[in-house]
């Protein structure tokens, strides 16, 4: 039997081929690309928002609103697109999205002011929405179930090594040309992954030419099938009743609030209250981010690690709670300490730390998901961007409200204390909507 070419590549010499191929390991470069691709655009908003609000006339409330229009269409259209990558795969998904967003990302650079950069920081953010959700779904068909916690964890990785870079490479770049430049720029890269994404990547690995029968075996174990044309029967029911998917969301929530505050006004915080300028802020607004390259790959290992070891729940759940605890304790002594390298160091460690869960999350929802990985994903990260909708907002008003400039920093760090307890809510080894299923030996409860 033959299929798609890649069969053929199953015999040499006489005799079946044994070693896997790799090409699962290409699909996950290509990921961790469209996650950096994603973070240079959004972060980079962050760092010529003193040039915008400048050229533009906006003050602090309007540039919150700025970036709060972008999650929160977002938000809005998460959903919908996640669940669209269920029914149609996501390599046409993820194309339209690239293209969507790289277009607008470019349209930034025409803003001429305020309602026109609302508008389009609105459409950016719809047109990004389902990214993450589509490329779960992607690792989910790609990947075991025993290596997904730590291609998540690479994949963001990827994100943050751009978000973390592109402080730096913006303020540079700024110092050569105008800020509208720097949007076309970076705007035009996502079009060349768009076009060699839809050139090779297929949504199956039985599809792919270059995919022999060792690795196909590999890549179903543990893997269930799944029915496509049932894919539209989501059962809504099950999902906003489920415990787990709740607390998730919650979580997620909190995790989700934090990091849109390291990515819209902590550079603002570490000027004007920590004296930080130049390069030296660009560092340092950029050194979360940098850190959370290792948390992502330490705590993707971890948690597949820890299962293997003890089992999905404690696998899952104690890395996903412990970094959330250890992060808003963190985040607490950093708004704390009177050494400005030292509260910098603390504040960004806290950061790190609450991107370690990441591989921990997003392999749950998978684990949970079933067939219906995108919705599934989705709905976490939509919960995630309401969060993302509030932080840069409460940012502004909280120092008035608290009288403390740090008093953003508090709002993060009890958040993230919140979500370390939400993780005692969740069960990853009882699906949503497929009988119960045993992990590694370990029998569903």
């Amino acid at each position: 039997m033959s299929q798609a070419g890649g069969h053929d590549a199953d015999f040499a010499a006489g005799g079946p081929v044994t070693v896997p191929s790799r090409v699962r390991y290409s699909v996950l470069i290509f990921a961790v690309c469209l996650a950096g691709i994603t973070y240079l655009d959004r972060v980079c908003i962050s760092l010529t928002a003193p040039h915008m609000m400048r050229d533009l006339g906006l003050s602090e409330v309007q540039m919150s609103l700025v970036f709060s229009a972008f999650v929160l269409s977002y938000a809005i259209f998460e959903i919908p697109t996640g669940w669209w990558g269920d029914r149609i795969g996501p390599r046409r998904v993820l194309t339209r999205i690239v293209i969507w967003w790289s277009s607008f990302t470019i349209a930034t650079a025409l803003a001429f002011n305020y309602a026109s950069l609302v508008v389009i920081r609105f459409l950016f953010g719809a047109g990004e929405a389902g990214a993450w959700p589509n490329s779960a779904k992607a690792i989910s068909r790609w990947f075991s179930t025993a290596e997904r916690g730590t291609a998540q964890g690479i994949f963001f990785m990827g994100a943050h090594l751009g978000g973390g870079l592109t402080p730096m490479l913006v303020t540079a770049l700024l110092g050569v040309m105008p800020w509208r430049s720097i949007f076309v720029l970076f705007g035009l890269i996502g079009f060349v992954w768009a076009l060699v994404w839809w050139s090779w990547f297929r949504d199956e690995p039985v599809e792919h030419f270059a995919v022999n029968q060792a690795e196909r075996d590999s890549i179903m174990k543990g893997r269930a099938a799944e029915d496509h044309h049932r894919l539209g029967n989501v059962p809504w029911g099950r999902l906003v009743t489920s415990r787990s998917l709740l607390a998730l969301c919650l979580m997620y929530f909190t995790q989700t609030y934090g990091f849109y505050y390291y990515i819209t006004w902590l550079p603002k915080y570490l000027r004007e209250v920590r004296g930080f300028e130049g390069m030296q802020l660009g560092f340092l607004a950029g050194l979360p981010l940098l850190l959370s390259v290792l948390a992502d790959l330490f705590g993707g290992l971890t948690t597949d690690w820890a299962t293997r070891k003890f089992g999905l729940r404690v696998g899952r759940c104690a890395v996903g709670g412990g970094s959330l605890l250890i992060a808003g304790l963190a985040v607490l002594a950093g708004s704390r300490v009177s050494d400005p390298w030292g509260a910098a160091t603390l504040i960004s460690l806290g950061g790190a730390m609450a991107n370690f869960l990441l591989g921990a999350a997003w392999s749950v929802c998978l684990d949970i998901s079933g067939r219906h990985a995108g919705v599934v994903t989705a709905c976490m990260n939509t919960a995630g961007q309401v969060g993302g909708v509030l932080s840069p907002i409460v940012a502004v008003y909280a120092p008035g409200w608290f009288a403390s400039r740090s008093s953003p920093l508090w709002i993060v760090g009890g958040l993230y204390l919140l979500g370390a307890g939400c993780w005692f809510f969740v069960d990853p080894r009882r699906t949503l909507f497929d009988a119960p299923r045993s992990s590694e030996g370990e029998q569903s409860a």
